[in-house]
C-alpha cells in the first residue's frame, strides 16, 4: 500500500502546537478513502477519532479539504463550534443541508455550494488527491459565525485564536 506524501497546511496553523491526535477507523494516515465516503459511494462523512485536545480549549473547528483540486485548494466540509470535550465525530454527522448539527456544532459553507460534508471527487483521470481532515483547538466557545459560514470567514475568525491541531488525511482518485 502506497502512503502519499503529507498535505500542506494552512498558513494560520503555522508556529502553533501539533498536539491534537486525528485518526479515522475508516482508513490509515495517507491511504486510500473507502468509496463510502466518497461522491462515488454513499458520500458520507468517515468517524473522526480525537484526543490531545489542551484542556483550556474553548472549542473545536474541522475542515477537511483537498489541497490538489485543479482550482487551488477546495474545502469538503466545515464544522465549527464543536465542544472541546468531543473525541469523536460520527460516521454521517455532516449532513447536507443542516446548518445545526445538534450537540456537535454548525456547518459551514463548502465549495460544492451545500452546507455539510461533501466527499472526495476529484476530476476523473487527475490523478491522486490528498484529503486533509484538520481540527483546530480555540481558546473561544464560538468563532462567531451562523450557520453556512464559507472558508474565507471561518479562517479569518480562528487566525491568531489557535491553541494547537492535529490532522489526518487520506487519498482518492477516480
Amino acid at each position: 500500500m502506497e502512503v502519499a506524501s503529507p498535505p500542506p497546511l494552512p498558513d494560520f496553523v503555522r508556529g502553533v502546537e501539533e498536539s491534537i491526535t486525528v485518526r479515522s477507523p475508516a482508513f490509515d494516515p495517507g491511504a486510500r478513502i473507502p468509496s463510502r465516503y466518497t461522491c462515488e459511494g454513499d458520500d458520507v462523512s468517515p468517524r473522526l477519532e480525537i484526543s490531545g485536545v489542551p484542556g483550556n480549549a474553548g472549542s473545536l473547528v474541522l475542515i477537511v479539504y483537498d489541497p490538489d483540486a485543479p482550482i487551488g485548494w477546495f474545502t469538503h466540509w466545515i464544522l465549527y463550534d464543536i465542544p472541546p470535550t468531543t473525541k469523536s465525530i460520527r460516521e454521517g454527522a455532516g449532513v447536507r443541508g443542516r446548518g445545526v448539527i445538534e450537540g456537535l456544532g454548525l456547518q459551514g459553507l463548502n465549495d460544492f455550494g451545500f452546507i455539510g460534508y461533501g466527499g472526495p471527487c476529484p476530476p476523473r483521470g487527475h490523478g491522486v488527491h490528498r484529503y486533509v481532515f484538520l481540527v483546530l483547538a480555540l481558546r473561544d466557545k464560538s468563532i462567531g459565525l451562523s450557520a453556512g459560514a464559507g472558508f474565507r470567514q471561518v479562517a479569518e475568525r480562528v487566525r491568531g485564536r489557535i491553541l494547537a491541531y492535529g490532522y489526518t488525511y487520506g487519498t482518492y482518485s477516480r
